[in-house]
């Protein structure tokens, strides 16, 4: 692979061919693993800044890799002026997270002249990131959300709803029940003035449903088979972004 002896290198103190060696070397291998996340990331929400922060991070942490050298000193005053330093930037996505230690590991690597470590560690993550793209972990986004419907009260309709929702979703959830009681509505004869009482409506049940949906189904598949019901009234179905929180 990579002999960093030929070019005489003092750690302590790096001439500036070494210092342009390892800093190209880090953007060339950060830039590898950006283009494999561009490649791999399915969606639109995809941050231009996340992209270049990958690139420049390698490069800042082979600059203070080589800065700190092998003096015990350098690298206590440079913990200690790090530490300064407050992220306030928070990244939902775990994937993320990984994407940006691995072009942060690429620079440190870079930063201790270990280019080969570097080097066969950025081509194996890249490979192992687009092997994870083609299984069923990557071939799209899950639809998560959720499902209120308002339907009869008995037994024999809430089956019929969770039988759909068994054939249409992964997983579902009953997250709230409300049963909605028939009220008595007061209404005076103006003819006569007397009043009069008639019930609004039968017994119902207003139930609300945590629900991923199958890949092989779409949202309107799900809206229209529960329209189709007879007994299902008032569907309103909601998804919302999948992204996971630390």
């Amino acid at each position: 692979m990579f002999d960093y002896s030929i070019l005489f290198n003092n750690t302590d103190n790096p001439g500036l061919i070494s210092v342009l060696v390892t800093m190209l070397f880090a953007f060339f291998l950060s830039s590898m693993i950006v283009i494999t996340y561009d490649l791999t990331t399915k969606g639109v929400q995809r941050s231009d800044q996340f992209l270049q922060a990958m690139s420049l991070i390698s490069i800042v942490a082979a600059m203070i890799m080589q800065a700190i050298g092998d003096s015990l000193a350098r690298g206590l005053g440079m913990l200690g002026a790090l530490a300064i330093i407050r992220f306030r930037t928070n990244m939902d996505n775990p994937r993320n997270i990984t994407f940006m230690f691995a072009a942060l590991a690429t620079g440190i690597a870079c930063g201790v002249y270990g280019f080969s470590i570097a080097l066969v560690g950025t081509i194996t993550f890249c490979l192992v990131a687009f092997i994870l793209r083609l299984t069923p972990y990557g071939n799209g986004i899950d639809l998560i959300g959720d499902l209120r419907v308002e339907i009869e009260s008995n037994e024999e309709t809430r089956k019929e709803l969770e039988a759909i929702l068994k054939e249409m979703c992964s997983k579902y959830q009953l997250e709230t029940y409300r049963n909605i009681v028939p009220k008595a509505i007061s209404t005076a004869n103006p003819t006569t003035k007397t009043e009069y009482f008639r019930t609004r409506k039968e017994s119902t049940q207003e139930l609300t449903y945590l629900l991923k949906l199958k890949r092989k189904f779409s949202e309107f598949d799900l809206t229209n088979r529960l329209e189709a019901h007879g007994k299902i009234m008032d569907v309103r179905l909601r998804f919302q972004n999948n992204r996971v929180r630390l």
